[in-house]
């Protein structure tokens, strides 16, 4: 006879499984009793490689921002019309909100050249990437929906502009998970911390061991960036693993009583990867043995180029230890690609910072091998107006701007979509955030629509219920 309370029915069904139920139920508890001996479960990888959804092109990825938002009708997208109508007021309209007053149209102070078997035109800020430029894949119609730094740093890296999401490092690493379980799976160099700051590389409400790691930040010079405590001076590999396994022990007896607890997992795991990072971190970050060859192709022998080529150099290094997703941040918090006025002193700077460290690494890539399959980001959280704010600064602008990818399955030497004859509005091949997040993903081997996480009850993803992928682009 079935127990007619609810708490009567449930004893009964424990004390009675049958069937096929029963053994799913005896099967189950197998699993979690093999799983939880400390040894097995505290030194299991949560970010084991996992299987994508269809072949894909590349294996990893490496984020160059440019925090402030660069301009493109100053970079990769001339305007000779810009140049012809310079002075005049703007012959469209300009949009409902805007981040700050704009003048007249402002032509570019900067020239551009062909470079390459494409003839792609590349600025005179940019002479090193203009020699690769037959590698790149130049998108001249990106467009957002934010014209704040805040919100569009937040679309950029998470898909959100208005929720705290997962950053696109954690949903790849959640997708893929790792190749090298003694390093995390994402990396992010001298992030900034405004501006959104660690949702940036935030893992949300994903799993903890999907979260970002970041290697000092934007007031860190990389020289000194590094994980906080890798060296531990006072006890030795041996008494910390016995420690760490005594903690294990006692915390999974509290999660067989208490259920799952994913913040304390969370936390289980990222003990065991802070202990094996304790070698392998510092080893990746040394680089002492590249040859005065290599450093000088990434501007470390120079002091204007020596910071950023450092970030690259151990960009490639962790993308080889089998780091799946590494950011680079070119962030300066005194002049940042940030130009409301002095456009040509701070673009002059900044460009000279990161033009032959990005040409380096690329090169750097190629000659590995390893720029077929690792796809490379370059742009920054919207581009500039060509219309003037003041007279020598360009206002924020959202609504069409350009980034570049490189390697990793894409078109080299090819630009793709277009802004206006101006340079304010995408109008062609318009790719929004959500479409270079789909992309990307698709590159990686993800279906964006497919690469869900079931949380507060529905189901969401990097491009929430947008995303086209720009098939295009794929080589």
């Amino acid at each position: 006879m079935i127990p007619t309370t609810l708490q009567a029915r449930r004893a009964w069904l424990q004390r009675t499984a049958i069937g096929f139920g029963g053994l799913a139920f005896q099967a189950l508890l197998q699993q979690e009793a093999s799983a939880e001996t400390p040894e097995s479960a505290t030194r299991q990888n949560p970010n084991a490689p996992k299987p994508a959804h269809f072949a894909a092109r590349a294996k990893r990825i490496v984020f160059m921002f440019m925090t402030g938002g660069p301009s493109q009708v100053d970079t990769f997208d001339p305007k000779p019309r810009l140049d012809k109508d310079h002075g005049k007021p703007p012959p469209f309209e300009l949009p409902k909100i805007t981040f700050a007053k704009q003048g007249n149209l402002l032509k570019s102070p900067w020239k551009f050249k062909q470079y390459g078997e494409s003839g792609l035109p590349v600025s005179d800020l940019f002479p090193h990437i203009g020699k690769q430029v037959d590698d790149l894949c130049i998108l001249r119609s990106v467009h957002g929906t934010n014209p704040a730094h805040g919100g569009a740093m937040l679309k950029l890296h998470t898909g959100s502009d208005q929720f705290v999401r997962p950053s696109m490092g954690s949903w790849i690493t959640y997708g893929l998970g790792t190749e090298n379980e003694n390093l995390p799976a994402f990396i992010t160099i001298c992030p900034t911390l405004a501006h959104g700051g660690v949702n940036n590389w935030g893992a949300a409400f994903l799993p903890a061991s999907c979260q970002g790691t970041p290697l000092g930040n934007a007031a860190v010079s990389a020289a000194q960036a590094s994980v906080k405590h890798i060296h531990n001076g006072r006890i030795d590999a041996d008494l910390q693993r016995r420690q760490l396994d005594l903690i294990a022990a006692m915390n999974r007896d509290h999660l067989t009583s208490s259920g799952p607890n994913q913040a304390l997992e969370g936390r289980l795991n990222s003990f065991e990867l802070a202990y094996r990072m304790q070698s392998t971190m510092p080893e990746v970050q040394n680089l002492a043995n590249e040859s005065a060859a290599t450093k000088s192709l990434y501007g470390i022998d120079d002091p204007i180029t020596e910071n950023f080529g450092r970030q690259c150099l151990m960009a490639r290094r962790f993308l080889e230890a089998g780091v799946r997703f590494v950011q680079v941040s070119h962030s300066d918090s005194e002049v940042q690609w940030d130009q409301h006025s002095n456009l040509y002193q701070g673009h002059t700077k900044n460009a000279a910072e990161v033009d032959k460290p990005i040409a380096g690494f690329l090169q750097d890539l190629k000659a590995r091998g390893l720029l077929k399959d690792t796809l490379v980001l370059w742009g920054g959280e919207f581009g500039r107006t060509p219309t003037a704010q003041g007279t020598d600064g360009r206002d924020h602008n959202p609504h069409g701007f350009t980034m570049w990818l490189a390697g990793g399955g894409v078109k080299g030497g090819y630009a793709y979509g277009a802004t206006d004859d101006h340079g304010y509005y995408a109008i062609e091949n318009k790719t929004h955030i959500n479409d270079l997040h789909a992309t990307m993903l698709h590159l990686l081997g993800l279906d964006h629509k497919r690469l869900t996480y079931r949380y507060a009850g529905r189901d969401f993803r990097l491009t929430d219920l947008a995303g086209q992928v720009a098939k295009d682009i794929l080589a």
